[in-house]
């Protein structure tokens, strides 16, 4: 039997995961709600893949695996969620990340990914291989993606993204957003420095003005 670990918040989804994940006794999934217990959890028991929620209250789950890939350089870790993953991709992969597996993928898929991350091959979703082939540059990092005529496509913002560059333009605050979108305040700055990266600008004012102008605000 092999042992799972799935972090997240959210009981729901936890209680789900394990019921699934348990019913043919392939596995063994052990919950960990608490992020404070988790480096010693994973220094002291043996866990054949690790699934991290993306959004946490306190911390990310690519900032979390990269805290456990620090005490333990051979976990198998994906990043379970139901966001985007585009924005995070760079990230996922310089932390040394073994993939990511929606949570809304079937049992039979979520399963298919637990297995080829314990083989140690990649786990990424056939939609999202297609985006970072179109969008890898020379340098190894996701660029903006060029249309037919070779012009610079407009950068290819998620609803949620959109939201963040709105409350900016309101005039409010990281905090004011953070707390808001439920999210702790470094998710968001986290979010926002991906968007900033997307539009190729350095400041929220930037990021702003270069979203009016290519209409993705009004």
């Amino acid at each position: 039997m092999l042992n799972i670990l799935v972090v997240d918040d959210h009981p729901a989804v936890t209680e789900g995961t394990k019921l699934i994940l348990e019913k043919d006794g392939e596995f063994a999934v052990t919950i960990e709600t608490q992020i404070e217990r988790l480096l010693h959890r994973v220094q002291t028991e043996q866990y054949a893949v690790m699934l991290f929620d993306l959004f946490m209250p306190s911390i990310n789950g690519i900032d979390l695996a990269a805290q456990v890939l620090e005490v333990q350089p051979d976990a198998v870790i994906l990043i379970y969620t139901g966001f985007d993953i585009s924005p995070h991709m760079n990230r996922l992969i310089s932390t040394g990340i073994s993939g990511y597996v929606s949570k809304t993928s079937t049992r039979e898929q979520l399963v298919n990914a637990i297995r080829c991350a314990i083989r140690k091959e990649v786990v990424l979703p056939i939609e999202v291989f297609r985006t970072l082939s179109q969008q890898t540059g020379r340098d190894g990092h996701i660029s903006s993606v060029a249309d037919a005529s070779g012009k610079m496509a407009k950068p290819v913002l998620q609803e949620r993204d959109l939201e963040m560059l709105n409350q900016i333009a309101m005039g409010k605050g990281n905090r004011q957003i953070a707390e808001q979108m439920c999210v702790s305040q470094r998710s968001l700055e986290y979010s926002l420095t991906h968007i900033f990266q997307k539009l190729g600008v350095k400041s929220r004012i930037e990021a702003v003005s270069k979203a009016k102008d290519l209409g993705l605000l009004r």
